[in-house]
Parts: structure tokens; C-alpha cells; sequence
């Protein structure tokens, strides 16, 4: 019976025309250094997960962000974990991010014909760290709020357009409500869509063009 449904399905949708062209492709032989990427898309998974919970109860008004975290913590049920691994997962993130793009530098996996797949996955470096310093400043407590200052402060230092980047930040000269409304707006909408839409682009160069394997000798 289960053969029937999925032959019928398959002559209407062609999963087997997809298994043949997205997994059944030669592999080069890896390493756990080629699981890096994986292991962050399974983070960014995570990240989406966790944080549709925390959505549910997050607040993003300066009047009521904080008391709404410290609800989610100690007043929702198993909120300390939702959180804690929304904020691990986040860190380990980044660090994944940093380890993979260091692999694919060094093994020179970003040469001819990759280097599309270098330029995606730089771009995937920069969004990850901006969902970082968006996220960081949601909580609103003193430690985020500082953060935030030095932060957008930095990217004032931008010759030319530094005073426009840090007032766009800001949605003024200095942190307030429209910030924290801008910051949760890009963490939550802006940066995830441009994030998923990354990795689309990602993988589909890495089906396209294979894994790489490690260069020898010879190479």
C-alpha cells in the first residue's frame, strides 16, 4: 500500500528524479572538518525554532522587554532552556561559521570552480554576524544597551558614511525605543529571510559544483 501512494506521488511530483539529482552525486572522502557546514545549518535551524518560542512572549518595547524576558525565564515552562539554547546555539553559530570558511581556506576549496560558492558563504559570514548584534541588544538590559553604543559607535568610524550607517542604526543619535524596533525587526524578518535565501543560493553551488576534496601532493 505504502509503495502504491508513493509510486503516485512520485509520477505527479518526481522525487526520485530529485533524490538522483540532489543526494545520489559522488562524495569526495571527509573528514569531520566537513560537517562544519552542516553542523551550522543545524544551528540555524535551531535558531529559527528557539526563537519562533521566544516570539511568542518577547515584547520589543523598552518598557516591557526586559520584564518579558524575565518572564520567559523564570514564569514559561522550560523558557530558561528555549533561551539558553537560542543563546548557545547563536554563539556556536558564529564560531561554526568562522571554523568552516577557515576549513574551506585552507584546504583552497575556493578556487576555480567555487569561488561563487566563497563569495555566498562570505556573505553568510556577515549576515550571521549581524543577527548577532541585532539579537544582543533585544534583551534591553545595561549589559545589551552598552554593547549596542559601542557597537553602532564603531560603525560611525566608516569614512564618509559612518554618521549616516550610525543614525540608520539608531533611527536617531541615540538608542531608543525605535531602536530596539529596528534591531528586532532585522533579527527577527530581515536578516533570517536573507539568511535562508543565502543558503539556498549556498547549497545549490555545492550541488552544482560538488564537495571539495582536500588537495594533494601533486595539487
Amino acid at each position: 500500500m505504502a509503495s502504491k501512494i508513493y509510486q503516485w506521488l512520485d509520477e505527479r511530483l518526481g522525487f526520485d528524479d530529485l533524490y538522483k539529482s540532489l543526494l545520489d552525486r559522488p562524495e569526495p572522502h571527509g573528514t569531520w572538518w566537513n560537517t562544519l557546514g552542516s553542523a551550522t545549518l543545524f544551528l540555524f535551524t535551531m535558531q529559527v525554532l528557539t526563537g519562533i518560542f521566544l516570539l511568542v512572549y518577547y515584547t520589543p518595547s523598552p518598557d516591557h522587554a526586559y520584564d518579558s524576558i524575565q518572564y520567559i525565564m523564570n514564569g514559561v515552562a522550560f523558557g530558561w532552556l528555549i533561551r539558553g539554547i537560542h543563546h548557545w546555539s547563536a554563539t556556536l553559530m558564529v564560531l561554526m561559521v568562522f571554523l568552516h570558511m577557515l576549513r574551506v581556506f585552507v584546504t583552497a576549496s575556493y578556487k576555480y570552480p567555487r569561488e561563487l560558492t566563497w563569495v555566498v558563504g562570505v556573505f553568510l559570514l556577515l549576515t550571521t554576524l549581524g543577527l548577532g548584534l541585532t539579537g544582543y541588544l533585544l534583551p534591553w538590559n545595561q549589559r545589551s544597551y552598552f554593547a549596542t553604543t559601542v557597537a553602532t559607535e564603531i560603525a560611525g568610524l566608516v569614512p564618509g558614511i559612518g554618521p549616516f550607517i550610525t543614525r540608520t542604526m539608531r533611527g536617531g543619535t541615540d538608542l531608543s525605543a525605535l531602536t530596539l524596533s529596528r534591531f528586532f525587526a532585522a533579527h527577527v524578518w530581515m536578516l533570517p529571510l536573507t539568511l535562508a535565501g543565502l543558503i539556498g543560493v549556498h547549497l545549490y553551488l555545492i550541488i552544482r559544483h560538488g564537495e571539495s576534496d582536500y588537495p594533494t601532493e601533486e595539487d
